[in-house]
């Protein structure tokens, strides 16, 4: 039986316009009168997921900033924040790369340094509480910071942002959508917070469904017994995990969810 679906938003349960299926809330009232918590998993922050789900916080769990925290009936269940020494490294090999625009991400607010207009326009489609500072690397020194965002005027799989990828050594680097790559340390994945989440759950992997569509949903899709990929998805993603559902756009995912339930 199930007891737990994960599933990215971007890409992946939301269709191209970004726009939440109106199917979701009801079917996530569904699942949770059947004992099924029901889990969005995304690079977004916790606050903007909130506001997203408000219809629905009391039926779901969350985990945010790409397995940097799961939050689970009202409370932090599970969080893998990245040391300063680390992102201060990062951020020294970031500020030398022309096109990319770091943001650091707190528990409740991520801090961004630059003015650029488009890139502020693009944050705060994700972030629901973002401030402007004059330098990151105090934030990074003073605050519980979960992971590096970092933004690409161009595709970060095809620009400037994805030659970061080797140049951040010792911690995790992975393309987390069209646009954005992410920076944490090695261990904190969606995977490792599906983990915790299902221990709080009393359920194993083989009572867990996860969809995904890019390479920064992996280690979820590995860490649950039904793992599908989106037929949009990233195609490496796709190789690795071969369970392919239509696309986001076609509303794959919802269609999914109604056959395992």
């Amino acid at each position: 039986m199930i007891k737990c679906i994960a599933s990215d938003l971007d890409g992946t349960l939301l269709p191209p316009s970004k726009i939440m299926p109106e199917e979701t809330f009801p079917l996530i009232k569904k699942m949770s009168g059947m004992g099924i918590t029901f889990v969005p998993a995304s690079g977004r922050q916790l606050p903007n997921l909130k506001l997203l789900f408000a219809p629905v916080l009391d039926d779901i769990a969350i985990i945010a900033e790409n397995g940097g925290l799961c939050w689970h009936k009202g409370e932090i269940i599970y969080i893998n924040p990245t040391p300063a020494d680390g992102l201060l490294y990062a951020l020294d090999i970031i500020r030398q790369t022309e096109g990319v625009y770091p943001l650091l991400s707190g528990v409740d607010c991520a801090y961004y340094e630059s003015g650029d207009e488009q890139f502020i326009t693009v944050l705060n489609k994700s972030y629901s509480r973002a401030k402007r500072v004059d330098n990151l690397d105090e934030i990074a020194r003073h605050n519980t910071v979960l992971k590096i965002s970092v933004w690409d005027k161009l595709p970060a799989a095809e620009h400037a942002a994805y030659t970061l990828i080797p140049k951040i050594e010792g911690l995790r680097a992975k393309v987390s959508g069209y646009d954005w790559l992410d920076v944490s340390v090695e261990s904190a994945n969606k995977g490792e917070a599906l983990k915790a989440l299902l221990k709080k759950l009393g359920a194993d992997k083989s009572q867990c469904a996860a969809f995904g569509d890019h390479m920064n949903d992996l280690e979820m899709l590995q860490a649950s017994g039904h793992a599908y990929v989106t037929a949009n998805g990233f195609h490496e993603l796709k190789k690795l995990v071969p369970n392919i559902i239509p696309s986001n756009a076609e509303y794959g995912v919802i269609t999914k969810i109604k056959e395992l339930i």
